[in-house]
């Protein structure tokens, strides 16, 4: 994706720039390459300015709903002014590496919401996401997703034991885990992965930016301050 981006760059500068140069000095490709090779931190700065920006329209583009948690699947505050949204997977090591980043921006920040989306996307995820989601409608969201991921790789004894340690109401959470509402839950999040350009999980959106991978605290900080300024 960066590579992609810096070639566009670089053809833009070279392009646009040299064109105009030329017309004026006939030295328009050793000028911009000099003025380059002297400032080379000006490509990345343009490159993540561009990146930015096509989040900022890819936000704007999937609109509000984006930010409306199914029932329960929440962690934090459910009433909290400051939304960070995690597209999540049980079968992710990365998203498993996350979650201590997002307890601890919780712990941080009582005004703190997150809305998780499941989007189970490695093979056997899906009865998992399935079952959080039916957590979250039980207001155990919180903690079958930490059971979840400290029974190990999905498999349908590790859901159960999950569940189970979760307090889930088991006759319940089958059948809500079955149920069109959370079907149509998940098929909603793979629109939205998919609108906003994400290749895999986790990935992270606040009301100004849109980041995938395991980004780390700091840059998850870094994205939620920006949206108080």
């Amino acid at each position: 994706m960066r590579t992609s981006l810096l070639t566009a760059l670089l053809a833009l500068v070279f392009g646009f720039l040299g064109a105009a140069a030329w017309s004026y000095s006939g030295l328009a490709d050793n000028r911009t390459r000099s003025y380059l090779l002297d400032n080379p931190t000006i490509l990345e700065e343009m490159a993540m300015e561009l990146q930015n920006a096509q989040a900022r329209e890819r936000l704007t583009q999937a609109g509000d709903d984006l930010y409306v948690a199914f029932p329960g699947a929440v962690m934090g505050n459910p009433d909290g002014s400051k939304v960070l949204v995690e597209f999540t997977d049980y079968n992710c090591p990365y998203c498993e590496a996350s979650l201590a980043d997002v307890k601890r921006l919780i712990a941080e920040d009582p005004d703190l919401k997150v809305v998780m989306r499941e989007w189970p996307i490695f093979e056997g995820s899906d009865a998992a996401a399935r079952m959080a989601l039916a957590a979250g409608i039980q207001g155990k969201y919180a903690e079958f997703h930490e059971a979840m991921f400290n029974f190990g790789p999905t498999t349908p004894e590790s859901i159960e034991a999950a569940a189970t340690q979760a307090g889930l109401d088991m006759e319940r959470a089958r059948a809500d885990a079955a149920s069109d509402t959370v079907s149509v839950e998940l098929a909603k999040n793979l629109s939205f992965a998919r609108s906003l350009g994400f290749s895999g999980t986790p990935a992270w959106v606040t009301s100004e930016n849109a980041m995938g991978g395991m980004v780390g605290y700091d840059a998850l900080k870094e994205a939620l301050d920006e949206t108080d300024s």
